[in-house]
């Protein structure tokens, strides 16, 4: 079975609210021998628009770039994890269970829930960063979170991304795993092959 675990890209989609929002114009010109027309979109959108990868240049001065992250590390066994009722992700959440052999981490909360409310969700939830911490120790290399941010809405330091970018941990961001039951994946995320960039859109699949 194959999950598409990225959210459609649509002109009406919740983004980060000071990122740019997302712009699909439909352009059109008449073919030369005049037969036919041929259509193109206009696309405008954020670097971290709907599922996407944060590279450590993200918020880490002279981080990699989107670039200089190794495709091996996007592509790979992958563990959903489904941490309910919880406003936040705490290290005592992931104590409790067990990491080994598992190099990439998915989180299913709440959050999924609420991709289709029409607006920006606020209270989601997100990953402490004690938590991101435990990862690291954990040798986790990849961490994705199904909303828009590993942080809390309105942080002002940014504590998580930046336990987690400084050691390049790939952080994934926007997930929708509604569909998907807690369990081992194999998984591809492949952004889009922007040069040293910060981040890209990534269209993500899990299969079983």
């Amino acid at each position: 079975m194959i999950y598409d675990v990225s959210v459609p890209i649509t002109a009406t989609m919740p983004v980060w609210p000071s990122d740019p929002s997302v712009k699909l114009r439909p352009e059109a010109h008449i073919s030369r021998d005049k037969s036919h027309t041929v259509r193109v979109t206009k696309i405008e959108m954020g670097s971290h628009t709907g599922t996407h990868i944060d590279a450590p240049w993200h918020m880490v001065e002279n981080g990699r770039r989107l670039n200089q992250i190794p495709i091996e590390t996007l592509v790979g066994p992958a563990s959903v994890l489904e941490i309910p009722n919880v406003p936040s992700i705490g290290r005592a959440d992931l104590e409790r269970l067990s990491f080994a052999g598992i190099e990439r981490v998915l989180f299913k909360t709440e959050n999924s829930g609420h991709w289709n409310d029409g607006k920006f969700y606020e209270q989601f939830v997100y990953l402490e960063p004690e938590a991101a911490e435990f990862l690291v120790e954990q040798g986790i290399k990849l961490v994705g979170i199904d909303y828009l941010s590993i942080d809390k809405f309105k942080s002002e330091q940014h504590p998580s991304h930046f336990v987690l970018l400084t050691r390049n941990v790939v952080i994934v961001e926007g997930l929708n795993l509604s569909q998907v039951s807690p369990g081992k994946y194999q998984m591809m995320a492949l952004p889009l092959n922007l040069q040293d960039v910060d981040g890209a859109p990534t269209r993500i699949i899990l299969s079983d």
